[in-house]
Order: C-alpha cells, then structure tokens, then sequence
C-alpha cells in the first residue's frame, strides 16, 4: 500500500529546531521518503531580520548541515527548494532571526515512494530515448545527403547514363 502526506512545519524563536524521522516512531518499516517544496516567511516575521534556515541529514557516510533558506521581509518572503530526503532522519534548524519560517511538502509512504523513483528512472529512459532518436535522425540524414551526391552525378550525365566524351567535346 501506498501513502502521500501533506508534511509542513513552522520554525520560530519558541519552536528553533523539528526532526524529522518517521522511522523510530513506525511500529513496522516501510520506506519514507520527504519532499520539501517551499519555505515561507509567515506574515508576523520582523521586518529587516534574516531568518536563515539550516538542514542537517545524512551525506554517504557522514552528516551535513547546511542553510537552504534565507528569508527577509520586503526582499524575499519564499523560496521554492524542492529538496528530496530519502533517508532520516532530517533536522530543520533555525539558524538565525525570530521567524515564522514554515516549511512545506510531502511526506511519501511506502510503494509510492518506488512509484515516485520508477517515475524519475522513465523520465530519464525517455531522455536517453530522445538522444538516440536524434543521433538515429542524424544518421539517416546524412545517409540522405549521400543519396542526393549521388542523384546529382547521374543527372551530369547524358541521356544514355554516360558521361560525355572529350573526343566529342573536342570537334566542337
């Protein structure tokens, strides 16, 4: 069975800090994945204070902590991230400024996750598709070109498919 959730969060100078981690509250596993989408400055943030978002997950082997969001009022009220974590857990930080910063997505559950990644794995057979088709165009077009040189030669040629003489050249 498969599951997609609306996932969002709100980051403020009370509430700093939100894990996300599915896995150590499941009573049995299933695969997870978070879709961060967009961060926005709620309409109490203060005005002239950055409010810097940080993410820390997991990197191959070790952990990463990183800013993905810097919101200011009167500059930038959102930014759009579309930020894929495949494995928790995840923490959202607030690094700096007082917010409210609200973070939201998709949480997906389970087989939907495998259908999300058979997606993007179609959407890249396709591409690879499409390159081939081009260099298969490519190919057909220059065999084109081939043909045509070698129309063009039969047409210098007199009627009977021979090409003309020098001896009958040279008695005019």
């Amino acid at each position: 069975m498969s599951d997609e959730y609306f996932y969002g969060i709100t980051l403020s100078s009370s509430h700093k800090t939100e894990t996300w981690d599915p896995e150590a509250k499941a009573e049995y596993p299933r695969s997870n994945k978070l879709l961060i989408r967009q961060a926005l400055l709620g309409p109490d943030a203060q005005p002239d204070e950055l409010n810097v978002v940080q993410v820390e997950t997991m990197c191959l082997q070790e952990s990463i902590k990183i800013p993905v969001a810097i919101l200011k009022v009167g500059e930038t009220r959102q930014a759009r991230l579309d930020i894929e974590f495949p494995d928790a857990p995840v923490t959202f930080t607030l690094m700096q400024g007082s917010g409210p910063v609200h973070l939201i997505g998709q949480h997906l559950l389970g087989a939907l996750v495998e259908e999300f990644e058979d997606m993007e794995e179609m959407e890249e057979e396709m591409l690879d598709e499409e390159e081939g088709e081009d260099a298969q165009f490519k190919d057909e077009d220059d065999e084109e070109g081939e043909g045509q040189k070698g129309k063009k030669a039969k047409m210098s040629n007199n009627a009977k498919g021979k090409a003309p003489s020098p001896k009958k050249n040279a008695k005019k």
